[in-house]
């Protein structure tokens, strides 16, 4: 099982074989069709990232003290940064995700290639994913 910085390694080493942005996004693109897809049940009103301009939904599970996120998004840039995000974050303890940090969205230049709107998305997305691991930490530790 490979820790959270593992994977962040791993998703900058492959970014950075792309050259231009063109292809980071093609990569992207690709990265957002491998998304674990949140089941229809899940696509509620509820589960929609605020502060995004297209629209997330975001599902979580504590599994064996670890959560399991699942995803989908109408549009299919934003489909591809929520499928890094699952990707950093899913499977792993709340703990970790708590205290992880997302330096490596910069090293990988996303932010600075992203439309102010998107960008705010992105924070979003994050935060949602931190919110749900902070209610599970706290279920653990009760």
């Amino acid at each position: 099982m490979k820790t959270i910085k593992e994977i962040q390694n791993d998703i900058v080493d492959e970014f950075s074989m792309f050259d231009d942005w063109m292809q980071r996004y093609e990569y992207m693109i690709e990265l957002g069709k491998t998304l674990p897809l949140i089941e229809d049940q899940y696509k509620t009103d509820d589960n929609i990232i605020k502060g995004c301009q297209s629209k997330v939904w975001l599902h979580a599970e504590l599994i064996d003290d670890k959560v399991v996120f699942t995803a989908d998004s109408d549009a299919i840039i934003t489909k591809g940064i929520i499928a890094i995000l699952i990707r950093v974050f899913s499977d792993q303890n709340p703990k970790d995700i708590l205290e992880a940090d997302t330096a490596f969205i910069d090293e990988i230049g996303l932010k600075e290639h992203l439309s102010p709107t998107r960008a705010n998305g992105l924070v979003s997305m994050i935060k949602q994913l931190k919110l749900y691991a902070l209610a599970f930490q706290t279920q653990i530790s009760e």
